[in-house]
């Protein structure tokens, strides 16, 4: 039982520290350090990492973009055993996005440690695939609290060996309803383990666990850190999520930055971006936090020198990243966290040099626009995207411009020659017309398209600027979703899914797949009730046709969510009724995410 925390932690004293060498690291830790980019380490670093590798529990008030998940990370590392192929450390997230992005780190970490294996588990996706990694030997798990009790009640996670947990964000998991298994997960591991708790804010329930479950921390508070990108022009455009790869090939096909970099969540996203667009004839690579310093460096290199135009990258990859040619950066996947906005967003206009960020945006993430507004103390001006027919015109420009400079280099008579013989051929032949014919063939223009790709994206964002621009004017800006005409109790609207207690259905499983599959945050989800054979959830702002599609094929539990509108049986069960929507007999589970 540890000591009661104080009423409020003080703010972490700025202790100077010029090198993660200070810090007591050990060398493969230090050389993953130094080949990602870190240089001095953070407050919360600072603070954390000599704490946790002299064995002490810490709490700390710190977010995302302190640089906590490093803070946690390198010290968790070191004092685990890699030879031991049972799983030594668990860290909690409340989403499947954040498990993702923390083992993407942790795997960063640990390049230089053969045999360590990190292992990220989360509801919305199979169960096999996971098992079959945990029973590989994983010595980390990073997953969210659902799907970690699932893994543990199966059996295919064991407790016995765990030293050192993690509860990452937990303000979020709380009042996400993750307070019974984040208990349940603390309580089920041995004495003696160490506990890392981090959480942007300290209210009751989570000093409440603290005080349950850690022994005497040390108790660490910084301040977040951010900063206003003056030089960087920051623009936004609302694209649907299937046509984000299409809409970001035109963008850079009329940039005129010498180079640009495209920041996405995952690494898998990354390889997938960056192969997309070298098939589209884009001088492009992609780089993510698990590429080998020396192709790292290879990279970079072509980057700086012009071989290389376009680099898809991850957070932890583009760390340190300083290559002046680069006047655009492209967030195709919107940050989870203002901080990493502008840490991303300073990859450009550094060292009085001016540059521009371009930030997709789909329908249902406004909100989360909003607060990189407030965080930047800067409005995002909205642009659009541009159109097949302003490709063609900018690539022709830049092509005409380069003809002066051709007929300079000389030998050109062999062209000539057979210019000369078409216009023999065609003696009515408008010269403006055929030069025009000639340059639109020369930048890839072959005439109206009919693929169903270049309509679905003009037709898909046009679709979703216009539904943003009549909940403007109707007073309805929430989350860029059209709010539905039919809700459920106390007014918001209500979904119905296809999953139920009999298939094993968790809030927290259900929460992960609307979050991580859906855009949302946990902010946007609200009351779960949980019946035999189907599931309710109220969703305040609603959800677009094309998220309810993608959801609805999403599978949680083994089975296609399938999820609608909900709409009764109203007529036999008022709104306010516990048996709204559900059959006789069901049991009913509920929470609020």
């Amino acid at each position: 039982m540890s000591t009661s925390l104080p009423s409020a932690l003080p703010t972490t004293p700025d202790v100077h520290v010029d090198s993660f060498d200070d810090l007591g690291l050990t060398p493969e830790l230090l050389q993953a350090v130094h080949r990602l980019g870190f240089t001095a380490p953070t407050a919360v670093q600072t603070a954390t990492i000599p704490a946790l590798l002299a064995g002490r529990d810490v709490v700390g008030v710190a977010q995302t973009g302190t640089g906590k998940t490093a803070a946690f990370g390198l010290p968790l590392l070191q004092l685990i055993d890699p030879d031991i192929a049972q799983v030594q450390v668990i860290v909690l997230t409340p989403t499947r996005e954040l498990a993702m992005q923390v083992a993407d780190a942790i795997q960063s970490f640990a390049v230089d440690m053969p045999g360590l294996q990190v292992v990220p588990v989360y509801g919305g996706s199979p169960y096999l695939p996971q098992q079959r990694a945990l029973a590989r030997g994983a010595q980390v798990v990073v997953g969210t609290p659902g799907r970690v009790i699932d893994h543990i009640e199966r059996r295919t996670l064991r407790l016995a060996d765990v030293r050192f947990l993690v509860l990452d964000e937990a303000d979020e998991m709380l009042r996400m309803g993750f307070a019974e298994d984040v208990d349940k997960v603390l309580s089920g591991t041995p004495a003696g383990r160490q506990v890392a708790l981090f959480s942007a804010t300290m209210p009751t329930q989570i000093r409440r666990v603290a005080d349950q479950h850690l022994v005497n921390p040390v108790s660490v508070a910084v301040t977040r850190q951010s900063s206003t990108v003056d030089s960087v022009r920051q623009t936004f455009a609302v694209v649907p999520y299937r046509h984000k790869t299409g809409a970001l090939a035109r963008v850079l096909a009329v940039s005129d930055a010498d180079a640009a970099i495209v920041f996405v969540r995952t690494r898998e996203a990354a390889e997938e971006v960056g192969n997309a667009l070298v098939q589209r004839g884009i001088s492009a690579t992609h780089i993510s936090g698990d590429v080998a310093q020396s192709d790292r460096e290879r990279i970079v290199e072509r980057l700086r020198s012009g071989a290389l135009d376009v680099l898809v990258a991850t957070d932890v990859a583009a760390r340190g990243l300083d290559v002046e040619r680069i006047g655009l950066v492209v967030n195709l996947d919107l940050p989870r966290e203002p901080e990493a906005y502008v840490h991303r967003i300073g990859r450009t206009g550094r060292a009085g040099r001016t540059g521009e960020a371009l930030t997709f945006v789909t329908p249902s993430e406004r909100p989360r626009l909003r607060q990189i507004e407030r965080t930047t103390r800067s409005p995002l001006v909205e642009v659009t995207i541009p159109t097949p027919a302003q490709v063609s015109a900018h690539k022709a420009t830049a092509l005409l411009a380069r003809t002066g400079e051709r007929m300079t280099a000389g030998r050109l008579d062999v062209v000539r020659e057979a210019v000369r013989e078409h216009l023999d051929a065609n003696p009515g032949i408008d010269l403006v017309d055929l030069l025009t014919a000639v340059a639109a063939l020369a930048v890839g223009d072959i005439g109206p398209l009919a693929e169903a790709e270049v309509e679905d994206l003009d037709d898909a964002v046009r679709r979703a600027r216009e539904t943003r621009s009549e909940e403007v004017r109707g007073g309805q800006v929430a989350g860029n979703r059209r709010r539905p005409i039919t809700s459920g109790p106390s007014g918001r609207p209500r979904y119905r899914v296809a999953v139920g207690h009999r298939d094993g259905l968790q809030p927290g499983a259900l929460v992960g797949a609307l979050t991580g599959e859906g855009g949302l945050t946990g902010k946007d989800v609200g009351k779960i009730d949980i019946f035999g054979s189907f599931a309710l959830v109220d969703i305040p702002d609603g959800l677009t046709a094309e998220v309810v599609d993608k959801l609805g094929r999403t599978r949680v539990a083994g089975r296609p969510l399938r999820i609608r509108l909900d709409t009764g049986p109203q007529a036999t069960h008022p709104p306010h009724s516990p048996s709204h929507g559900a059959s006789r007999g069901e049991r009913v589970h509920r929470t609020h995410a």
